[in-house]
């Protein structure tokens, strides 16, 4: 039987007197899945999103960040749903729409996982390099930061993964709502930035729909039903609690993008800053915090920078190495999998696991120092923007068909969420496809 959390007064009982694992009623103490989620989801990258919104627009788009958290919400737990509904992955699920499923998610792994395992490291190295110049070059910082998130990985089950990633997630929480304050928000200003209004600038919309859907994960919101799984949820007595721990996941989130948005609106905006996108834009921050606060703050700010960047990395070596091992699984045809099967840890000991774990460490090291191909950067960013519509509408088509029971299917508000979750990453999608030097790839 899986594993249970909390303490057996709250377990009842089958009608033939054996303990089911199922909770009488939902408690605040079970949470966890959905801290690893927003760990893993919220990235430097989408911090710094969300900082140059607000260095931008002041906080003219609070409103667009709050909305993609609900997106996200949606996304989840439908996600979620599924696999507490139906006893089956979401892969799983998937494999029964089409052998296209298949083969999109085969190719997705391989290149996504190559690419991002360098962007992690390098993001991971970042913030260390910054706190301890003079101990070893930036690229082999990321070495170690890939070294030691697959150790730790390889070594742990989910239990020790999921204290680790809140302790984390403590550092993140504590560090952006210091800046927040630190930073003296404009609280006027910010309920105003509520009302749903586009800023006059060129591209407002999609700069807009572009923090809507940039915020909160990817890929790492189809790992969600897994880390469900392993926490031992596996049936839909558990559906509350996973509804709960869902909405304390994306409330986390929201709280960070709320932080760093302010941050952006009274720190860069007010004093006319731009920073860079991507990672170093971070870098930029931490100095700007030096002159304006002193090293004190600018050190913690880096602390934070670093647990952003290593929940992520970890995050994705374990949610996706699930995923692979389940789709290994599913193409061997070997086994079937349960949700009991998933949180026994079996899962997390088995050679695809390691196998991805290992593909998502070393071959990208050759990356750090040899730069990323750019043929390959194009296919994954084509790759990364096909993800999330793909997820968005093969939920909407699960979880209206008679693969999910009826009791469980979407209402009227899931699809309407699930469906504007798929429209909006279908418009970003081809803004991103679009986007692409496509004239220099041949």
């Amino acid at each position: 039987m899986a594993e249970t959390t909390g303490n057996t007064s709250d377990i009842s009982a089958t009608g033939d007197g054996a303990p089911d694992s199922t909770p009488r009623k939902s408690s605040w103490r079970y949470i966890g899945p959905g801290i690893v989620v927003a760990a893993t989801g919220v990235g430097a990258g989408d911090l710094v999103a969300t900082l140059i919104a607000g260095s931008n627009f002041g906080y003219t788009l609070l409103w667009a960040a709050i909305l993609g958290c609900l997106v996200k919400i949606s996304l989840a737990e439908a996600a979620g749903r599924w696999h507490l509904s139906t006893g089956r992955t979401l892969f799983d699920g998937w494999a029964s729409l089409g052998r296209w499923t298949t083969w999109f998610f085969a190719v997705y792994a391989v290149v996504w996982g190559f690419v991002y395992g360098a962007a992690a490291m390098s993001s991971s190295a970042l913030p260390l390099q910054a706190l301890f110049p003079d101990v070893m070059d930036l690229k082999w910082w990321g070495v170690a930061t890939g070294l030691v998130g697959l150790v730790f990985v390889w070594f742990n089950k989910y239990a020790v993964f999921e204290k680790v990633m809140t302790v984390l997630v403590g550092v993140m929480f504590v560090v952006t709502v210091y800046l927040a304050i630190r930073v003296t928000p404009n609280i006027g200003d910010a309920f105003a930035g509520l009302l749903p209004v586009l800023p006059d600038e060129k591209d407002s919309i999609l700069n807009t729909l572009g923090l809507i859907g940039g915020v909160g994960g990817t890929i790492t919101l189809a790992a969600y039903g897994y880390w469900v799984n392993a926490k031992g949820w596996t049936n839909t007595g558990w559906m509350k609690i996973m509804r709960l721990d869902n909405r304390v996941a994306y409330a986390t989130t929201g709280i960070f993008v709320i932080a760093m948005l302010i941050v952006g609106a009274e720190l860069l905006h007010a004093a006319n800053i731009a920073i860079a996108s991507g990672d170093k834009g971070l870098i930029q921050l931490g100095d700007i915090l030096e002159r304006e606060y002193g090293t004190a703050t600018a050190k913690f700010f880096l602390i934070g920078f670093l647990a952003t960047s290593f929940t992520s990395l970890i995050g994705v070596w374990h949610g996706v190495s699930l995923m692979f091992a389940d789709f290994v699984a599913r193409y061997r045809k070997r086994e079937q999998a349960t949700g009991e099967e998933v949180a026994s840890g079996e899962r997390e000991r088995s050679w695809p696991f390691r196998a991805y774990l290992l593909w998502l460490t070393f071959p990208p090291i050759v990356l750090l120092f040899q730069g990323e191909p750019f043929r390959l950067i194009i296919i994954y960013g084509v790759l990364g923007a096909a993800f999330m519509p793909f997820l968005a509408l093969t939920l909407i088509w699960l979880l209206n068909s008679s693969r999910t029971p009826s009791q469980w299917r979407s209402g009227l508000v899931s699809n309407g969420m699930l469906a504007i979750a798929g429209l909006l990453f279908l418009v970003l999608c081809v803004k991103q496809i679009w986007n692409q030097p496509w004239s220099e790839f041949f």
